[in-house]
């Protein structure tokens, strides 16, 4: 039996899926066992390298927790901030008025091309020159203005993508009950390409928690994994069960937003399918009085 991808395997297929899929478990647990070895033959598999992570609360109330702290309130700020501008820059790049989508095209592909690092390393300097900011602040202040010039940047794309993403009927049946373009983009496009875009922009929120990480590599930012050294060094060089502990707190927080995310998602589903409302000649004139009217008299009522 076939299908339109690919051909069911006969026989001898099915033998050789069998053989490689053993060989790569070999394999696998090989390469686990070399690493184990590895890292038993330099002792960093000992007790006493992982034990202050269950034994000592220092290790978290000093060390990781500050940092997770540090890292959370850069991903939110960069979030909360990006998230609307890349909405805006969005839409502005669907305009018609070419003064409005021409410099939010250049904006958005300016800040796209250029690497995150850099931008957080432009920016602390700015900072240096041209403000009072103190040298405490000052690396929160680069590490978020980096994130969200270029994850905005991204995002922005992403909602330009969703909203063209959708069928050109859903604009066309909004301007013919008498929407302008701005109402059609508001009450039609956006609130239907969101449940498209959620992934998407998942991914990039996700992108930008472990992005704060480069802000400790380069401008001494205090974050999540920035407490690796001083944490390693206080308890006798367990760098390896440090990077590991960190590495762990990333998941968590990483697989927490794409749970959530998952969950708004279906939600909105639900409401989508759920939601059968039918406008009437009354509601149509609330949202668009100078458009209704006389005009299409009281077909637009029973045909919506």
């Amino acid at each position: 039996m076939s299908s339109v991808l690919y051909d069911v395997p006969g026989p001898r297929a099915k033998r050789r899926n069998v053989i490689l899929s053993v060989l790569f478990v070999v394999a696998f647990a090989a390469a686990l066992w070399w690493v184990y070895a590895k890292l038993d033959e330099k002792n960093q598999l000992d007790w006493a390298k992982w034990s202050p992570f269950f034994t000592d609360s220092r290790s978290w109330t000093t060390y990781i927790l500050p940092g997770l702290e540090n890292t959370l309130i850069a991903a939110a700020l960069a979030m909360v901030i990006a998230l609307p501008l890349g909405a805006v820059f969005g839409v502005s790049r669907l305009s018609d008025h070419s003064w409005v989508r021409w410099p939010s095209g250049a904006v958005v592909e300016f800040f796209r091309a250029i690497p995150v690092l850099i931008l957080m390393v432009f920016a602390n300097a700015a900072y240096a020159e041209f403000t009072d900011i103190s040298s405490e602040d000052r690396p929160l202040y680069a590490v978020v203005t980096g994130l969200v010039l270029y994850n905005a940047s991204v995002l922005a794309e992403i909602v330009r993508a969703g909203i063209l993403s959708l069928p050109k009927g859903q604009s066309e049946a909004a301007m013919a009950i008498g929407l302008r373009k701005n109402q059609t983009m508001r009450f039609v496009l956006l609130p239907q390409s969101v449940t498209a875009m959620l992934p998407a922009i998942v991914s990039q929120l996700v992108v930008i928690v472990k992005d704060t990480a480069l802000g400790g590599a380069l401008l001494n930012f205090s974050e999540l994994l920035a407490a690796v050294r001083p944490m390693s060094s206080f308890y006798g060089a367990n760098t390896i069960a440090s990077f590991t502990v960190v590495a762990v707190v990333f998941i968590a927080v990483n697989f927490a937003l794409t749970t959530f995310a998952s969950w708004l998602e279906g939600r909105l589903r639900r409401r989508k399918k759920g939601t059968g409302v039918v406008l009437g000649k009354d509601d149509l004139e609330e949202l668009n009085p100078a458009g209704i009217g006389g005009t299409h008299g009281t077909g637009a009522g029973g045909s919506i």
